[in-house]
């Protein structure tokens, strides 16, 4: 795994470097992390405060995780600690999906309120690029990013879906025509 170390308002040493890279490299006990994966890592200094930003962009999927904290060393520890148990919860995911099928929880539909007044404003737009693959896989990656929705292309109809949690703890499908 190749590492991209980037330090704002930050002078990245090469211990500091260091540091990281071996935290990082200590992930590859958990699963095969070729060659071609580029971390990308973001130290930040504020005035009373530091924060590491690590992302792992995967074929398998996409690991990210920010801290904040007062000291950088215990910044980055605490990053790999929420990299692993992301690690950990996709296994088990992994392992679930051969049990059983989630497909069958996305028989509700969810009804949607007109909720838009003409004071909101637009605040940012972001283009995304759907991905081929199974619902499962779907839910794994929204999963992984913390996102309370994902958009991707389903491996069946071809057709663009979109796979969210639901309030009640379950999760929804949004399917087109």
């Amino acid at each position: 795994m190749k590492v991209n170390i980037y330090g704002k308002n930050i002078t990245v040493t090469p211990a500091l470097s260091e540091k990281i890279e071996k935290k990082l490299n200590h992930l590859e006990k958990y699963f095969m992390i070729d060659d071609s994966v580029v971390a990308n890592v973001v130290v930040r200094v504020y005035p009373n405060k530091q924060k590491i930003e690590v992302t792992i962009p995967t074929k398998y999927a996409v690991l990210r995780t920010e801290v904040v904290h007062d000291d950088l060393y215990a910044a980055i520890d605490l990053a790999i600690d929420k990299l692993e148990d992301q690690i950990r919860r996709q296994k088990t995911r992994l392992t679930r999906k051969n049990k059983e099928k989630l497909a069958y929880a996305f028989i509700e539909e969810m009804d949607f309120e007109d909720s838009y007044e003409d004071n909101d404003e637009l605040v940012r737009t972001k283009t995304v690029t759907a991905d081929t693959m199974e619902l499962d896989e779907a839910i794994m990656r929204m999963e992984m990013l913390g996102h309370s929705f994902f958009i991707y292309r389903d491996n069946e109809t071809n057709e663009i879906a979109v796979v969210y949690k639901r309030h009640d703890g379950g999760y929804g499908l949004l399917e087109t025509e």
